[in-house]
């Protein structure tokens, strides 16, 4: 095993958030200061709070990931992004309405000192939304040269060693890949042409990978998915990640999946609805925001299942995803999911799933793992596609001749053994019990 040489994490890192203002955002923040301070603890957050087992399970050696991984520490981390509103955080944090005044209360002076730089936006792409804190100018490649300014004057300004960009913003119009998506060169040729195919997301991951930043793809856009960012992306040594922040109903999914696939249990029908008051939902109200969602939700139960090689037991299942804006839960997200299987001799059976959940409390850990493994693979020299990190996404990235991986529990495995090999330890493969069965 090749010993992976791992740039210490030493200075600030600066965290760049496309939507600084939005309830994941805001919460992501707040989170962060509250465990700073020890107002609060790190809870869902792999990397703080998970232990990681090292060599042979007689050896008892699990300690905590931040205790063993080259992680930057939480104080090291400064925050900064764009938003389509000029609020501070403390405000948005207020209007979101996912915390009580009692947890973020004594963070007030951080918060309010930070506001968003204007950012790129395009009705179009996301219809619900209306925008007064915008950048105006003459192209797309025009309005990525700003957000590169933008980024070196946040770098200087703040003295930070190194910086990720994570879009914690909404879901933008279901956009199929085209020919400009496919190569590096018509890329850019349509941001200079103000193609309608280039949407707010890719500009930034453009100008994020320009500027040797790596880029966290939190929603089911399109965007660093595409063959010409990923060329790109390699081209700048920088790695990606996404897409879209695996929370609630879809995490389920990855795991009931599975149980089914390994039982050799089948499957008729799985129904799933939502509903949903906050932001993220007055988006996917209308239909073009909902179609980018619904390819990323629809995608799992084929991937896990493989209907192709267990057509008996998965080739005809109906699959419906329903969600619905109710202004009333605001961010608390209530989830039903009717699941009808079938076991021996086809005798049929069904399973029933009511997830109240809230959406933000769900995504912010997701967040500040990705931001800090995504600064790890930075120091670890990786580039291109981060598939060690699916765990964290719905639709996890992939080449175009594979299939992603949608098994949490496989991708957990995935995960850990990366940062086995980063902390040069041996990967696990579970079969120290098997072979004590042959001595």
């Amino acid at each position: 095993m090749e010993k992976i040489n791992v740039q210490t994490p030493s200075g600030k890192l600066g965290v760049l958030i496309v939507g600084l203002n939005g309830a994941v955002a805001s919460t992501f923040i707040a989170g962060t200061y509250a465990v700073r301070k020890n107002l609060s603890k790190p809870i869902g957050s792999v990397t703080q709070m998970a232990t990681i087992r090292l060599g042979q399970r007689n050896e008892n050696r699990f300690p905590k990931i931040k205790d063993v991984v080259p992680l930057a520490g939480l104080d090291q981390i400064v925050f900064g992004g764009w938003d389509i509103q000029d609020e501070d955080v403390y405000d948005s944090i207020v209007r979101a309405e996912v915390l009580q005044h009692r947890d973020f209360e004594l963070l007030r002076a951080e918060l309010m000192k930070l506001r968003p730089m204007k950012a790129v936006f395009d009705q179009n792409y996301v219809k619900r939304l209306y925008g007064t804190h915008v950048k105006t100018g003459a192209t797309k490649w025009d309005l990525m040269e700003q957000l590169r300014k933008d980024i070196r004057d946040f770098k200087a300004a703040n003295q930070c060693d190194r910086l990720v960009m994570i879009w914690c913003g909404s879901t933008e119009v279901f956009l199929p890949m085209g020919d400009i998506h496919m190569d590096l060169a018509k890329l850019e040729q349509a941001m200079k042409d103000n193609h309608a195919d280039i949407a707010p997301s890719m500009i930034y991951a453009y100008a994020a990978l320009t500027e040797k930043v790596p880029y966290i793809n939190g929603a089911p856009n399109l965007t660093t998915d595409m063959p010409a960012l990923l060329q790109y992306a390699d081209k700048q040594n920088m790695p990606v990640c996404g897409k879209d922040f695996k929370t609630g109903q879809t995490m389920m999914k990855t795991v009931l999946a599975p149980m089914f696939k390994t039982r050799m249990l089948g499957l008729s029908g799985w129904f799933s609805t939502n509903i949903l008051g906050n932001r993220d939902g007055e988006v996917l109200d209308d239909p073009g925001s909902f179609k980018t969602k619904e390819e990323s939700k629809l995608s799992v139960i084929d991937t896990i299942l493989q209907p192709e090689l267990y057509p008996e037991l998965y080739g005809d299942i109906y699959h419906k995803v329903r969600i619905n804006y109710y202004p009333p839960r605001k961010d608390e997200k209530e989830a039903w999911d009717n699941i009808d299987i079938f076991g021996w001799m086809g005798y049929p059976m069904q399973l029933k799933v009511n997830f109240l959940c809230r959406d933000s409390i769900l995504a912010a850990p997701i967040c500040l793992d990705l931001v800090l493994l995504m600064d790890l693979a930075q120091r670890c020299g990786f580039k291109g596609i981060q598939h060690w990190l699916s765990f964290y996404f719905k639709s996890p990235m992939h080449e175009m001749n594979q299939h992603p991986e949608h098994d949490l529990f496989i991708q957990n495995v995935k995960m850990k053994n990366t940062l086995r090999m980063i902390i040069n330890e041996k990967p696990i493969d579970f079969l120290d019990e098997t072979i004590d069965l042959f001595r």
